[in-house]
């Protein structure tokens, strides 16, 4: 089979697509021959060599990637033979693997994919949408909400603006650039803004007028997101979810939240699993939201060979939704 292979730490150019070993299931395991796998922002950190993300760094050389789907086309021993042949996406904890033309994982890892959910948006949804509905649990919208979602246009930001819009919120989406914006636009959004403009806090409140931002979803940190919770009212709430490469994650004094009346909340860890009930549980509510059509993402394809320009362009923001890679 052809796989994407790490053998030192370092830039994108690193990744390499071989023709290596097809993996063979051992003991209550599966093979998945791969349709989709997807690419997170942790992989990149990962093939740096950087440890301080929630993941270790492995060993090498290794095949990237924790986010699969497709079709179980072998059997470990000890595995329900009703898997066989069936169409599943499943994310493979902390052992990677993904980046390949076929994927080895426990059993009772896999979800079922449902018949109308294609396995680009699959992938999308067992990693990008458990932790959206993740983070929506400790803020959850309704028509009194008004919500700025910063990376509007990328995998979690496309998800976010749809599910406060279907609680009838007031969503106002940040994306760089003409066309993510317009991607934010089309995706429901009551204004789009461009946050490398200078004026776009000052467009903000002028839509908003004598209202004020009850929630901000912050994907970025870093200038964006404090110029983003300076429009905050008193109770308003910021959800620091991530950071983009260039820049440090917000922290505030407690006597900043006090005179400013609002909170600061990271949701992801163990308070997040330990709302939803664990991982597993947040992943089938997830994919159940994409096959009724509720939630859509939005992914951006590569071929696996691309891989490196994959990473590429998701360290340069050069991306809009989920990064896929296509077999």
């Amino acid at each position: 089979m052809h796989a994407i292979r790490l053998h030192a730490f370092g830039p994108a150019e690193n990744l390499t697509y071989e023709e290596t070993d097809t993996p063979t299931p051992g003991p209550g395991q599966v093979r998945i021959a791969v349709a989709a796998a997807g690419v997170h922002v942790v992989d990149t950190s990962l093939r740096r060599g950087d440890t301080g993300g929630p993941f270790p760094a492995p060993e090498l050389p290794t095949v990237p990637g924790r986010e699969v789907a497709g079709t179980v086309d072998a059997l470990g021993e000890g595995t329900d033979p009703t898997w066989l042949g069936r169409r599943v996406v499943a994310h493979l904890g902390y052992a990677p693997g993904g980046y390949a033309e076929a994927a080895v994982t426990d059993a009772d890892r896999l979800h079922p994919l449902p018949d109308d959910l294609g396995p680009a948006e699959a992938v999308a949804m067992i990693g990008t949408g458990r932790t959206t509905l993740g983070v929506l649990q400790f803020a959850e919208p309704g028509p009194d909400t008004v919500a700025i979602v910063t990376a509007a246009a990328g995998g979690i930001g496309t998800l976010l603006v749809q599910y406060a819009k279907n609680a009838g919120a007031t969503v106002i989406g940040l994306a760089g650039g003409p066309a993510k914006t317009a991607r934010v636009r089309d995706n429901g959004a009551d204004l789009a803004v461009d946050y490398t403009l200078p004026d776009w806090p000052a467009r903000v409140r002028e839509f908003l007028g004598d209202r004020t931002a009850t929630t901000v979803f912050d994907a970025v940190a870093g200038d964006t997101a404090r110029a983003a919770v300076d429009l905050l009212g008193p109770g308003g709430t910021h959800l620091a979810y991530g950071w983009a490469p260039d820049a440090a994650p917000l922290t505030f004094t407690d006597e900043e939240l006090a005179t400013h009346g609002i909170t600061s909340v990271t949701p992801l860890g163990p308070q997040m699993l330990d709302k939803a009930g664990g991982l597993r549980a947040l992943e089938t509510r997830s994919l159940a939201e994409a096959a009724t059509g509720r939630l859509r993402p939005a992914v951006h394809p590569f071929p696996l060979a691309e891989a490196a320009a994959a990473h590429r362009a998701l360290e340069t923001r050069g991306t809009t939704g989920k990064v896929v890679l296509i077999p």
